[in-house]
Parts: C-alpha cells; structure tokens; sequence
C-alpha cells in the first residue's frame, strides 16, 4: 500500500470521504457556544444548521461548497459522497430548474478536483405523523417520484463525466415514509446505484421508529430489502448486534465521523460489534466542523480504544494498513467508484516522521500524523 520513492516521498492510496454535507462547512465556529441552559444536543444544532440551509442560494451554495472541497482536496481527498438535501426554495417551491441546487455542487467538487457521488437525498416528513417543520420546507418533496425524475435528469446530465457518480439517499426513517422505501430500493438496484441512508444516529430516531413500525431502523429497512452490498449505513450509532449481522450479511458499509459526532455529542458506535459482523467501515466528514480525514480514519481505532477501554481493538496484523484502506479504497467504493482514484503524496522529510523507522513509517503516519502531511493528490487509477 505504501510506495517510496527515490526522491524521498511516500504514495498511498487517495483518501475519500464517503459522507459530507458540503453547505456546513459555512456552520464552522458558529454553533459552539451554549444554547439555552440544558438544551444543547443534535437537535439544538441542528436549528443553526436549519437557519443557515434557508439562507442558501445557488451561487452561495456553489460558493461554500468549494471552500469544503478545495479543503477536503488539499488534505488529500480525491473522493466525496455529497449527502446533498437543500433541493428547492426557501419556501419549499421547486426552483424552474429543479436540480439547480445540485448541478452547483457537482460543478464545485469538479472545480476543486474531486470526484464526487451526489447522493440525491429523499425528504418528506420532520417525523412519523408530522409534516416538514418551516426549516425543512426547502428540502422536501411531496411525492417519491419527484424524487426519482431528479434522479433521472441528475444521471442524464452528468452521465458523460466518470468523476461523478448520481445515487440515492433516503435521509432517515424520520424523514422518510416507508412506503417510499420501495420504489427507492427499486430505482437504485435497477441501476446499480449507491444508497445510503442516516441510521440509528440518535436514540429517539430508534425510537419514533419503533413507535411508528413495531420494527427498529435496520430490522425496517431489511424487512424493504434495502440492505446490499451498495447500502451504507452513515452513523450507525445505536445499532444492535442483531442489527449488525443483518448490515454484514448483506456486505454493506458503514460510514462512520467522528469528528463530526463528537461535535454533535452523538455518542460512540460499536465499532468492534460492526467489525466482528462483516460490515466494511468508511469515512466522512459530514458537517465539515474540521477536515482532517486521517483523523477520521485513526479515530476507527482510537475512539473504540476509548469506548472499551483496551490498548489495540483491532485485530488485524496491520491496523494501519486496515485504517487507510477503510479512509480511502473502501471510501471510494461506498461511493460507486472501483478504486481510489490516485494516490497522496507525503515528504518523508516531514517533521512528524523524523526519528520513525522505515518499517514503521504507515503505522506513524496513520497514528501519529495529520492533514498536513499531505503535499498533493495524484489523480490516476
């Protein structure tokens, strides 16, 4: 995996981050502070996320969403799965052209030099019996084939790029009916697509869900035949070890952010449980509230050291060679791409790697390095 040259630096495979929502990198430093005494979690965040969402235009959006990709590019990422929901007006009207909102982060991720999956997200409900709340508005549609004809126009006007990718992303099971699961399901496998879905992040999603269904989250979406091996799970949070087989079994993936959940509080996922299952783990940044994708990938390991308090969870001969690869190729692949698409290129002359040996040098530099390590991004194979 690790490939030195005579010139004195290092290639590896090029990171990927197969779960972002590009429009939050403009949330950065905004939503740290103490809301109401008590009331700070995901869903008092996610007010500030909703206020800036209604401020969007398509230049704006564009605009942001080439900030977050020329970061993400810099820090040796050459891969994004673009988690994309903010579709229509502020007021839930469809823009003339439906899929503006969408073509204009397509154009910035190619601008940044990234191949992008804009993972077209379905939205209809706040939850189970609850119409869109006025901050959702401009995400929702009312009917799934809405959804689907976006889908269509999206995969007819970017079929002639190989650097982007159309899939299917039903937001959740709050937001999402599920008599939509289906037709979802249908159009996705019928055209082997990605789809991937939030699931299980927070314990109240479990819940409403069980309250609506009688089923939780992964057990509904396996009842629909949702799961394959094209099927990522982002978050995967609350997930049972039941839940867990079910995720393997299927050969999907799930897409773990670390930084991003421990900004949000959202808890710890079983990562030893998702392993142990069969399940491929990947990446994301998600809300961009830092972009370091090799902290994402190292976080595989240490924040599960953390939650069981054990030295080396994993039990592979070379965690370090597993992380990458989960950072990167398996990235990539959640994202409907065969490979990582070229490799990064680290100075083994860098500060971080003085004093390591050479036959340690992957493990330094996934346990030990960061972001700037990464001195460019080679497109290629």
């Amino acid at each position: 995996m690790l490939v030195a040259s005579p010139d004195g630096t290092l290639r590896l495979p090029a990171l990927a981050t197969a779960h972002s929502h590009a429009f939050q990198r403009a949330l950065r430093g905004r939503a740290q502070r103490p809301a109401a005494p008590g009331h700070d979690d995901f869903w008092s965040w996610r007010e500030a996320m909703y206020e800036l969402a209604s401020s969007l235009t398509p230049e704006s959006i564009h605009d942001v969403s080439l900030v977050a990709f020329r970061e993400l590019a810099s820090a040796g990422v050459r891969t994004g799965g673009e988690f994309h929901y903010v579709h229509h007006q502020p007021d839930g009207t469809p823009y003339d052209d439906r899929t503006i909102l969408a073509d204009a982060v397509i154009e910035a991720a190619r601008r940044a030099g990234l191949r992008i999956a804009l993972l077209r997200v379905a939205y209809h409900r706040a939850g189970p019996g609850r119409s869109a709340e006025p901050g959702q508005r401009r995400f929702c549609d009312a009917d799934v084939d809405d959804v689907l004809r976006d889908v269509e126009a999206l995969r007819a006007r970017w079929s002639s790029d190989a650097d982007v990718v159309v899939g299917i992303a039903p937001h959740s099971v709050r937001a999402v009916p599920p008599s939509w699961l289906l037709p979802l399901r249908d159009y996705a496998a019928g055209h082997a697509m990605p789809f991937h879905m939030h699931v299980a992040e927070q314990i109240r999603e479990v819940d409403e869900c069980l309250a609506e269904t009688g089923r939780r989250p992964l057990e509904l979406l396996a009842d629909h035949g949702v799961l394959s091996d094209r099927f990522v799970a982002v978050h995967a949070t609350n997930v049972l070890p039941h839940e867990a087989r079910l995720l393997g079994s299927a050969r999907s993936y799930a897409c773990i952010c670390p930084t991003a959940e421990r900004d949000l509080g959202d808890g710890l996922a079983d990562l030893t449980m998702l392993r142990t299952a069969g399940v491929t783990l990947c990446t994301g940044t998600d809300s961009h509230v830092m972009t370091d994708p090799i902290e994402d990938l190292r976080s595989l390991e240490t924040n599960e050291r953390l939650r069981t308090r054990t030295r080396v969870t994993s039990r592979v001969p070379w965690p370090a060679e597993a992380l990458w690869r989960a950072g990167s190729i398996d990235g990539a692949r959640a994202c409907g791409f065969g490979g990582a698409g070229g490799r990064v290129v680290i100075q083994r002359g860098a500060p971080a790697l003085a004093l390591v040996h050479d036959s340690v040098l992957l493990d330094a530099i996934v346990f030990s390095g960061d972001k700037g390590l990464i001195a460019a991004v080679e497109p290629g194979s």
